[in-house]
């Protein structure tokens, strides 16, 4: 018998064979499932052939705030609840993270059963460094606020990982171009389905990839961290002191610093050495 609290428990991206024995076992014996869509999960469920006499809770983003509570009172009563996701690991840009932090504050037992995730999916077939990397959730669909967050992450020395959808991906490839000039990138799409495929290489290679092939299903866009470019210091005297007498000071350093990745105090003080 489980004991109360609540499972996160992570379902396939697509192959079904990817769910775990360990999350089946308990999603057979739970009784009250939270989920994105009651009508996706009830689909999964009954492909997987577990029963469907199942509580099922609508559980999103503008819900949970409030469903929060009600899910630990259930959790008290004695009962044990399921969280999952449409489809991969919960919490991982979906909603969960506040039920979660109300279950520690009122000592809920928590536990996840870990499975498939996009994020690390595609990374393992991307052909990127591993050692570190940043999952910066999905692309806002304004252009400022793409732009924006690009630039916020452009100097970030690290892979950096993000979710798109497919109408999206050209307009996002473009501006990514723009931002991450000469970074290789890989995008994968439809992991673990039928259709799987992972391209990699330069902005325009990924560009005219997707003008031929018309973009389909779900996206995981990937960006390789910034190459560090070495630099003399007598040749950043140089530059520095050609700027300085085109623009400002500031306007100066700042591009300096963004195109070879140097210290900006170290760049500020050599740049007002320079004034003097």
């Amino acid at each position: 018998m489980l004991r109360n609290g609540l499972y996160i428990i992570s379902t396939p991206i697509g192959n079904l064979g990817d769910i775990s024995a360990r999350a089946l076992d308990i999603l057979r014996e739970i009784e009250v499932v939270a989920c994105e869509d009651t009508r996706v999960s009830k689909k999964l469920f009954s492909l997987l052939g577990l029963d469907l006499h199942k509580k099922f809770i609508s559980y999103e983003d503008h819900s949970e705030e409030q469903k929060a509570q009600s899910l630990i009172d259930i959790i008290e009563s004695g009962q044990a609840v399921a969280l999952i996701s449409d489809a991969g690991s919960p919490l991982i840009s979906d909603p969960g993270y506040k039920l979660v932090r109300k279950c520690r504050e009122q000592n809920i037992y928590v536990t996840a059963i870990p499975g498939a995730c996009a994020v690390i999916t595609a990374l393992q077939i991307s052909g990127l460094p591993t050692n570190r990397f940043m999952f910066a959730g999905f692309i806002p669909n304004k252009d400022k606020a793409r732009q924006d967050l690009f630039g916020e992450l452009k100097n970030v020395d690290t892979t950096l990982v993000f979710y798109e959808t497919a109408p999206r991906l050209l307009k996002t490839l473009a501006t990514a171009e723009k931002i991450f000039t000469g970074r290789e990138a890989v995008v994968a799409r439809e992991l673990t389905k039928m259709y799987e495929e992972s391209v990699c290489g330069s902005w325009k290679d990924l560009q005219n990839h997707f003008m031929e092939t018309e973009p389909k299903g779900e996206f995981v866009l990937m960006v390789a961290p910034p190459v560090q470019k070495e630099v003399a210091l007598d040749d950043v005297r140089k530059i520095l002191s050609q700027r300085l007498n085109e623009t400002s000071l500031k306007t100066a350093v700042k591009e300096i610093c963004a195109q070879y990745g140097l210290n900006k105090n170290e760049v500020y003080a050599l740049a007002l050495e320079l004034k003097k």
